[in-house]
Order: C-alpha cells, then structure tokens, then sequence
C-alpha cells in the first residue's frame, strides 16, 4: 500500500472529467474539491485501487461516484458498477447523490438493492436492467446467488462505510459477492476508521492500493470533551439526567455498550417525562424507520443507540453526544464524539466513567496526546426541574410514493386557508406507503385536523400523531 499525502483543495475543473459532469458540478456549486475528493479523485480516475478514509460530510460520496460516472458506458446496459452501503438509509442517500451528479447526462439507471423490501419485486426491476446497483450486503449477495444480480460486466466495487459493515457482521455477505466478482476490477473502500479488519479484507480483495487519510470537517480531537467520573449503578443513570436537565438539547445521542441497555436507558428516562427512544439491532426496518425520522425531524429529543446501531446515521444539528459508557475500542470513542458540533456549530461531549473504565480514559488521553479534565456533575437540585420536550411533533400519513403524495401536496394542505404557517412546518419524508411531515408542537392538534379533513391528490387519507 503507498500512502498518499495531503494537497490543498483544488477546483473540479481541474480533473479529467467529461464536460457534462463538470457543466453539472458548476450548476450544483460544486467548484471546489473537499480534502477526501482532491486526494482521491486523482488516483480513482485512473483506474487505481483506494482506500480512503473520511467521516460523513466529508465528501467521500461525490468522490466515488464521479469515478463511477467517468468510467460508464452507456452503450453497455449491463451493470458496471457496484456500490456496498451498511444500512437501507444511507444506499437511499447515496444512489440518491448518484443521480444527482448524473442528472447532465441522459439514460444512466441506478438502482437500489435492501434487505426490508419484497425480493420479487427487486427481480422485476433487476430484468430491465441498470448501469449502477446501490445496496446493502446481504441483499446483494442474495441477488447474485439466485442469478438475478448478473455480475459480469463489473469493473467498479465500492465498499462505502467498511467498518460499519463489519461491524455489523456483513463479513460472509462481502466475502461471498466478492467471489463471484471479475477479478479484473476497481475497488474502492471507504471507511470512518481504519481499524485491523478493514486492513485485513483490503489486503484480500485489492490490488495495492493508494490510502488517503484526511481531517474530518469535524475533527472530534478539536472537540471539547467533558468527562465525569460515577460510581457504578444508579449514580450513572442520575448523571444523565443532570446532564440532559442543565444543557436541554434538542437533539442528544447517548450510546450505551449494549442492546439491554439501550432499551434500559431509554424506558427510564420516557418514563420521567424525556422523550427518548431506542435504536438496537434487534428492531425491525419499519420501526427503525419511523425512529429515525421522528428523531432527524425534532420530534423526538433523545435517541438511545448502540454503536452498530447508529452506523449509517447521518444526522446533522446533533447538539450533544453522551457516552453512557466509555467505548471499548478507542476509534469507536473518536467517531461517537466527532458526530457533534457538525457543519460548524457547536455541540458537546459528555463521557461517564467508572473506577473500572479508568484505564480506557488514560489509553483516550494517550491516543489524543492531552489529558481531559474530570468536570464536577450539575448539582443535583436540577433533579427538581420539569423535563423538556422536543420543538416538533410528527404526524404520519397513510399515502407515499406509490399513490403519488408528494412534499408540495402536504404542504399545500398544510398551509392553505385557515391552516398553519410556513415556518411551522419542518421535514417531510415520504416513503412507498406513508409519508411523515414534522410541525411545531403547538400547531401539532391544528395541523392533525387540516390534514385529517383535507384531502391530498382528491383523496383522503389516514394521518395520526405519532
């Protein structure tokens, strides 16, 4: 493997890209490369193996799908390139981003492969073939055992979140897709941390590779941690609360080490009047689904998650991150606090420990090259305070895609005569059969009963608080 040094940011123009792509990139404002993109694009265009390792926001979709892009052919309507993501959330951001760079340029068809989603009819829409497959491991496997996924025209892997996928034990989906691969190919793996798996599945499946290694646009070593220290049982679960009680965020992770817990966790704090919800393995996609979007709209304060959980999560505005327990592994600590104060705000760190997890805090202290100060907790009278609720409320709409609801239709209906303002109304996701639309919690029961008497499309349809 050749390491490859940092370069300053330079202009797209400067890259050999087709003019449509680069006519595109100007249109979206896409002028100038990210770190990840100036020092990975260079060796992906022609045609060499990468291992590049950048957190989210940092660039890294745009960086392998231009490379996809550029080496397409259109005349060949097989598929040519195949892009790995860990969870059903992030293929849909990343086949979505695809398009997007593609839009200048006529006929390219991506589609997306995810567990969650009926086989058949993936199959029908496998026989009419597509350029570019997005998808999660174990259903792409699937696909190319039973023959409906034909693999071989690929000249382009892509392994998108590596590390989350091991850590989500997709190791045997990913050995088994790269077995019926051409072994005449590109491979490209991109990975928030770099631990010794990651190394170990590219020293097997590339050909040596150029690693890039960047700063994060939030680089969690320039985060300010706070650390406190607990006595193990209930004096854990109190610091918490003081925590969440003094600093009130609207949108907190708190990651615990395990399933139980994070189930543990979650139910005390709902039942003390948070609003909080836990995100585990053991959820099915639905239920994970309308988490996610209760929590990335505001409408739900606190999410509960385990470490593989979490993986594919890209919410923005976090404002804390509280590590109920010290991570086990040292680069997982460094990913779980760099997820705050993204995009330039700011946001806070919290870690408690123990006298047995002392060790794990001297090894942080070694890694980052500083010691952290141990803070003294918020005083206990804010155990008298009220809770706090979230800004927004979520109401869900029995109508998606598939009976053609669109963002316009809900908002139109949401602010026409007699109905609530603009402002009041924050995100709207709409999936095949439902569609979720975030309103502010004091225009939640008004916005529940224009919807509820109103129609979408000439129809009605169900809509309920969640």
């Amino acid at each position: 493997m050749t390491l490859n040094q940092p370069s300053n940011q330079t202009a797209f123009s400067s890259l050999k890209l087709q003019p449509a792509l680069i006519e595109n990139l100007v249109s979206l404002d896409y002028l100038e490369m990210t770190p990840i993109q100036g020092q990975s694009l260079p060796h992906i265009l022609v045609g060499k193996d990468v291992i590049a390792q950048g957190k989210t926001g940092s660039g890294k979709t745009a960086a392998f799908s231009l490379g996809i892009l550029e080496k397409l052919d259109l005349n060949h309507f097989q598929v040519q390139a195949l892009v790995l993501c860990p969870t059903r959330e992030l293929a849909d951001q990343v086949a979505k981003e695809i398009r997007r760079l593609a839009r200048a340029i006529q006929n390219i068809k991506v589609l997306t492969l995810c567990g969650g989603m009926p086989f058949s009819a993936q199959s029908g829409s496998m026989e009419h073939g597509a350029h570019i497959v997005v998808g999660t491991p174990g259903r792409v496997e699937e696909h190319v055992r039973k023959g409906t996924l034909k693999p071989g025209s690929l000249n382009m892997l892509v392994l998108d979140e590596a590390d989350r996928m091991l850590d989500m034990g997709f190791q045997p989906a990913l050995d088994a897709i790269v077995e019926r691969i051409p072994k005449q190919r590109q491979t490209l793996l991109f990975s928030a941390t770099y631990p010794e798996g990651i190394k170990s599945i590219a020293r097997r499946i590339m050909t040596t590779p150029v690693v890039v290694q960047v700063d994060a646009t939030h680089d969690s070593a320039s985060i300010k941690q706070h650390l406190y220290k607990v006595d193990e049982g209930a004096s854990r679960f109190t610091a918490l609360r003081l925590l969440l009680l003094k600093h009130r965020p609207d949108a907190t992770l708190v990651f615990c080490n395990t399933k139980k817990e994070t189930q543990e966790v979650a139910e005390a704090l709902d039942a003390l009047g948070f609003s909080a919800l836990a995100l585990h393995g053991d959820l099915e996609q639905k239920e994970r689904d309308r988490i996610l979007v209760r929590f990335s709209n505001k409408s739900v304060s606190i999410l509960v998650a385990t470490d593989v959980a979490a993986r594919g999560l890209d919410i923005d505005a976090l404002d804390a991150v509280i590590n109920y327990h010290v991570a086990n592994d040292l680069e997982v600590h460094i990913h779980r606090v760099g997820r705050t104060g993204r995009a330039g705000s700011s946001g806070i760190a919290c870690t408690l420990y123990s006298e047995k997890e002392q060790y794990k805090i001297e090894r942080l202290e070694a890694y980052l090259n500083h010691a952290i100060d141990v803070e003294t907790l918020p005083p206990l009278s804010l155990l008298d305070k009220p809770t706090y609720q979230p800004p927004m409320a979520t109401l869900q709409i029995g109508g998606g895609k598939k009976q053609k609801v669109r963002a316009g239709d809900i908002l139109g209906a949401l602010t026409g005569e007699n109905g609530i303002t603009g402002k009041q109304v924050g995100k709207i996701q709409i999936f095949d059969n439902w569609a979720y639309v975030a309103v502010s919690r004091e225009a939640a029961n008004h916005a529940l009963n224009k919807l509820t008497a109103g129609k979408l499309k000439g129809r009605s349809f169900r809509v309920w608080r969640m």
